[in-house]
């Protein structure tokens, strides 16, 4: 077994209850029309019950051991196909209708999510067993407050938390909270896309910025006046934190800035969104970097 292997397995915990997995299907809007993407199936427990309700399940495993395990199991399957490989580079498919029903390694979550929700064309709804931590954080309110990325993704997806697991419905036994978090890919989006593109600066720049509350982080963008008139219009407090504003109190500021800033106003977020997110791959790496070689000291 490779390093990558061994690392991706300890990272993934396995359902254990063929019965709490059917339920969790027959839960989920997936029928007999739909074609099925599973990320990381392991010993195949959900890969049995989706064949049972899709009309094709596509399961993407990352170790040789267990797709070749897979591949004899489900050799009698006319609608599961079994595919060795690393689902980060997987195509999904540009034009048809899918879904993605999956317990994924918890330690890809969010470049599993970037995948999923940035694709030319996302699945039309994703059921995913993750941490209720990241869960959380991709789903902003009502679960907990707003952030960049939950606000980022709203405007094209629904996220909804719709099953709370107990840890020993897996194994091994997880040290943290899971559930189930379902994106639904809107039918249309809120934003025309050049709309999306100013909205993803705009929010950018918001939490790029420092300021003791919202207001100090917007002070270039709006005028005291304005900011207070917003205040009152989207009905949050003058001392509010980016945080504090639900997801269409940001898209009602946001419209405004649309209709109601100068020019030059709006020249200052520009490209605010590539920059926090050239900053932050920078930290992450440097992050990396830190572990690998405090591992190495270790060994």
């Amino acid at each position: 077994m490779s390093k990558d292997t061994r690392q991706l397995s300890h990272s993934q915990n396995f359902l254990r209850n063929f019965k709490l997995v059917t339920r969790l299907i027959a839960d989920s809007d997936i029928n007999s029309n739909d074609v099925v993407f599973e990320i990381g199936p392991g010993k195949g427990i959900i890969t049995s019950q989706l064949a049972k309700k899709a009309a094709r399940v596509i399961a993407i495993e990352y170790d040789k051991n267990l797709a070749d395990k897979l591949k004899q199991s489900f050799v009698d399957y006319g609608n599961v196909e079994i595919i060795f490989g690393d689902f980060l580079k997987v195509k999904l498919p540009e034009q048809k209708n899918y879904k993605i029903f999956s317990n994924i390694p918890f330690n890809l979550t969010a470049d599993i999510l970037n995948k999923l929700t940035l694709d030319v064309n996302p699945p039309q709804e994703s059921y995913l067993i993750v941490q209720e931590n990241a869960a959380r954080k991709y789903a902003g309110g009502p679960y907990g407050e707003e952030r960049l990325r939950s606000l980022i993704l709203k405007p094209r997806f629904e996220l909804i938390i719709t099953h709370q697991f107990k840890n020993i419905d897996f194994y091994p036994v997880p040290s943290v909270n899971i559930v189930m978090l379902k994106i639904k890919k809107r039918k249309q989006c809120l934003l025309n896309s050049n709309e999306m593109n100013i909205y993803m600066d705009f929010v950018a720049y918001a939490f790029s910025h420092q300021g003791r509350n919202f207001k100090e982080r917007m002070r270039r963008i709006f005028t005291n006046e304005q900011f207070r008139r917003q205040a009152s219009e989207q009905k949050f407090d003058l001392s509010a934190r980016p945080g504090d504003l639900n997801f269409e109190q940001w898209l009602g500021l946001f419209k405004y800035f649309v209709k109601g800033v100068s020019g030059d106003k709006k020249a200052l977020i520009h490209e605010s969104y590539s920059r926090l997110i050239r900053k932050q791959s920078k930290l992450e790496k440097i992050h990396r970097t830190h572990n690998i070689k405090k591992e190495r000291i270790r060994r």
